[in-house]
Order: C-alpha cells, then structure tokens, then sequence
C-alpha cells in the first residue's frame, strides 16, 4: 500500500497527459466536417476519410505489441509522438488534399502505436488500486480532448484564420507531451520475451464469448466515430446551422460521453457490469430511434448527448467481458480487442455511401441504429462472468 501512495505525480502527469494525444483520432468527425467543404467531396468519399486514422488498428496492434517488447514502453510511446508531429507538420508546410489524408494516415499510425504502448507504460509509474482510478483519468483526459477538438478547428478559423491550423497547432501539442515524457525518468522491467504471432492472437476468436466482444468492439467504436462524423451533417441538415457552428455538436457528444464515464466508474463499483450496460444500451437503442425524426437545433443535441452518455462505458463493459472469458489470454485479448478499434473505419464509409444512396442524412443514422441493435444483441448473448 505504502508503495502505491507513494508515487509521484511527477511521472504520473506526463504519461496522463499523453491521453490528449491520444484523443486527437476523435477529431476526425472535425476533419472530416471541414475537409469535405474544403475540398468539395461526396458523402461517399468524406466517408472514408475516418478509414484513413482507424484502418491501421487492424494492421499495427499486434506488431506493435511486439515492437514494445523490444524496444520498451517509453520508446515505443515517443515513436509514436515522432509519427504524429511528422503527420501534423505536413500539411502546414504543403496544404492539398493529398497532404490532408497523408496527415490523416500518420495520424492513425501514430495514434496505434499509442493506443497499444501507452495503457502499460501506466502500469510503470503506479500500481494496484492507483492504477484502476488512473486509467479512469487517462480516459476522461482522453474524452477532454475530443471535446476541444471542435473548439480548436473554431479558433483555428476565426482568430488564426483557417481551419488548417489545427494541424500545427496538434504538432505543438505533442511536441510539449514528447519533451515532457522524455524529461521524466520511468523505470520499466525488463522485457517478456514471450511474444504472441498475429496467427495465435485472432486465433482466439474461436472463442465464442471472446467473438462477440471482438464484434462488439467493432461496434461501439463505430457508434462512436459515427456519431462523432454525423452530428455537424444532421446539424446543418436540419437545423440550418453555419457550418463552423454545427461541429460544436461533437462537443456535447464527446462533454456527454467524459459525464457518463465519471459516473459509470463509480456506478460500476456498485452494481453488476452486464446490467449497466443493459439498461445504458436499451436507452441509447430509444434515442437513436428518436434520432431519425428529430427535428431542430435542442431536439438533436439532446438525443446525441444521450447517445454519448449512455455509450460511454460500453467499451470497458466489452473489454472487460472479453478479459474475463480468457484470463490466461489477457495479453492476447487486449491486443485484440484493440485491433477491434477498426470498427472506426469500416462504418462511416457505410454511413456515407447509404446517405448518398438515400439523399440525406437518415442513412447514417440506419448504420449507426445497426451498430447498437447488434449492442442490444450482445447484452443477451453474453452473461456476466463471476
């Protein structure tokens, strides 16, 4: 116990603010907003541009695991900073369209290898129950973030003058978080030889429990990113709002989802996890229904709030769920429940083909209704582990 009051904040800070970084793949529903008014594409194309950033999740997760093995967790963490300022950088000194999905790949590469790298290098700086209140604060650190992605592309554009400035303006972000990172001396133990292939990890998804939370995963980051590339459309499709205006949207979205996983930390404590996400998952089922007849400015900020609430702890309900069908297997699990994360590149190109097919923004929402039916399917599957 001694040991785990013990622990300087000094090193707990610079890894708790790497979760910022990390929340900078949620400004993609931002980016997306701007670059298809930018550059004048079709729902389809700007539908693919999440794809871009969570694409590689599916691709990295595993090797960088056993990158991390090798090179060790800090190293691994300021790899992925050195990524990300380089993506940042780039369209800033040659702005196209080209350069904003080349930032937006380095973007995702980067924010995979931190995804992976940077939960363990926690594990090096406090321990025990510290540990647990800990990765709740890199999570809500990680959900601040989102909520000032809005607000960063808004000062962007009205006191510096363009949107394209958030670019430097992340760059920067994570010079401050790499140079505070490298200024902190962490101890870590010395590396596990015992790596895992590609091949043995998805192996496990012959595991029926462990299949469902896979999808599940695939699922719930798709509501998320979704809702976070949906919201300005449907603000400015059926509110009138400006369009710099309507991206503050994601912001109540991503405020709701920081309230609900403060909350949903503390209810967890108290009640079973399956029947916190049955009655969360149920409510959110009702306000994505709603959600294709509202009408109005409040209407739709209400029901995207709630979705954000209610959704909020649904992923560590799954992680969890996952963990606990294979506790031998934790390290492999973990790994691929990430890897799910893809689940943010493979539903907004489907939102954005439908809404084209369909002419307005209902088809997002029928993808995104999908995603949480098969969320209301999983909390009939799969029962809670004791």
């Amino acid at each position: 116990m001694a040991q785990n009051t013990s622990t300087p904040v000094s090193k707990v800070l610079p890894v708790l603010f790497g979760f910022f970084v990390m929340g900078f793949a949620d400004v993609v529903g931002t980016l997306t907003a701007y670059a298809k008014q930018e550059f004048n594409l079709s729902e389809t194309l700007a539908g693919f541009i999440p794809s871009l950033i969570f694409a590689w999740f599916l691709l990295l997760s595993v090797p960088t695991a056993t990158l991390m093995n090798r090179l060790g967790r800090k190293k691994t963490v300021q790899l992925s900073y050195v990524i990300t300022i380089i993506g940042m950088i780039i369209p800033f000194v040659d702005f196209s369209f080209h350069t904003c999905m080349l930032a937006c790949i380095l973007l995702g590469i980067g924010n995979t290898i931190l995804q992976v790298s940077l939960n363990p290098l926690l594990t090096n700086v406090v321990k025990g129950d510290v540990l647990t209140s800990s990765l709740t604060a890199g999570q809500v650190v990680k959900a601040v973030s989102a909520v000032c992605a809005p607000f960063i592309a808004l000062f962007a554009t009205n006191t510096l003058g363009n949107w394209q400035y958030i670019f430097p303006i992340y760059a920067v972000i994570t010079i401050i978080s790499s140079l505070w990172l490298m200024a902190t001396p962490i101890k870590e133990e010395a590396p596990n030889a015992a790596t895992s292939s590609l091949g043995n990890t998805f192996r496990l998804l012959s595991d029926r429990t462990v299949l469902l939370c896979f999808i599940g995963i695939l699922f719930v980051v798709g509501v998320d990113v979704g809702m976070n590339t949906v919201t300005p459309k449907l603000l400015i499709e059926r509110a009138g709002m400006a369009h710099t205006n309507a991206t503050l949207g994601i912001s109540v979205y991503s405020l709701c989802r920081t309230i609900g996983a403060l909350i949903g930390a503390a209810m967890l404590l108290k009640m079973s996890d399956m029947k916190y996400y049955r009655i969360h998952i149920y409510v959110a089922l009702v306000a994505i229904a709603a959600l294709f007849f509202a009408q109005g400015q409040v209407a739709i900020l209400a029901l995207v709030g709630l979705i954000g609430y209610t959704c909020s702890s649904i992923f560590s309900i799954i992680f969890s769920q996952a963990l606990k069908a294979r506790p031998d297997k934790a390290n492999e699990i973990s790994g691929l429940m990430v890897t799910g994360i893809v689940g943010g590149a493979i539903v907004p190109p489907v939102m954005g083909a439908l809404t084209d097919a369909i002419g307005s923004q209902v088809g997002s929402v029928l993808v995104i209704a999908v995603c949480i039916l098969y969320l209301v399917f999983f909390s009939f599957t799969v029962k809670t582990s004791k």
